[in-house]
């Protein structure tokens, strides 16, 4: 199964910049997508069906805003839209889907870039959504959660850890978050596989960082410990061009 994280920066303008030949050519089995900006009735949503796929989309209340997607050549057996926290799901970011004993997550963690109310909503977010995922396991114990984490993990995961040690994405208290997140028997799939350097899923539209290659790993597969033998790749897909962010690719063995 070939499983494609995101962050499209807005489904219709990735549209337009050819996301669709993209996924046409990649042939996902599975692609979560997060800050969609957009209800369903402003997406082309028939021309996902052409290319085979079942859509499924949680969008933020607020227009042109957040919201998370899902598209699936495997009809799911369960649909799942938000954590059940109103203040949340009016930003439409968690959507999962059931296939079997396996459960695959589009998120959208916030960011908390626009001061310190969103940081401190950021943060309690995090902590919410880890209680959340702790009593779901209970019920779904294979899980990949894939999305836009906004936080950058580890020095390697970012371009400019000294300068950017302040910066929200990078603070101490979220990447230990995510620390005790991958404690929890968590998988961050990527660094499975690949410990080098210079690899990341998010670039400043500025200063040509992304041409210079000035980026932050902020975009993740997660996957429980029970997963773990049939992880088979993961990589980073820089060279498509739709968003500022570009896709994460997982293959697990079904």
């Amino acid at each position: 199964m070939r499983i494609i994280t995101y962050n499209v920066n807005g489904i219709r303008a990735a549209i337009e910049k050819g996301l669709l030949t993209w996924i046409h050519d990649t042939s996902p089995d599975i692609a979560c997508f997060q800050e969609i900006k957009a209800h369903a009735e402003n997406i082309p949503i028939g021309l996902f069906e052409k290319l085979g796929y079942h859509h499924f989309w949680f969008p933020a209340q607020k227009k042109g805003y957040s919201g998370v997607g899902i598209i699936t050549k495997i009809r799911p057996d369960n649909v799942h839209q938000g954590i059940g926290i109103r203040e949340y799901d009016d930003e439409g970011r968690f959507l999962r889907i059931d296939t079997g004993n396996l459960s695959v997550i589009s998120v959208y963690h916030p960011s908390g870039t626009m001061g310190q109310e969103r940081q401190d909503f950021k943060m309690q977010w995090l902590a919410d959504f880890r209680k959340y995922i702790s009593e779901l396991r209970k019920l779904r114990p294979n899980l990949v959660i894939s999305g836009d984490y906004n936080i950058c993990h580890k020095p390697i995961d970012i371009h400019d850890p000294v300068r950017n040690a302040t910066s929200s994405g990078f603070l101490p208290e979220e990447r230990e978050w995510l620390s005790n997140f991958l404690g929890d028997g968590f998988i961050d799939t990527f660094r499975y596989f690949n410990a080098e350097p210079h690899h990341y899923t998010w670039w400043s539209y500025r200063a040509g960082a992304r041409a210079r290659n000035l980026g932050w790993r902020i975009d993740y597969h997660m996957v429980t410990q029970s997963l773990e033998k049939q992880l088979k790749r993961a990589a980073i897909l820089p060279l498509a061009r739709h968003s500022d962010h570009c896709p994460v690719l997982l293959e697990i063995e079904t």
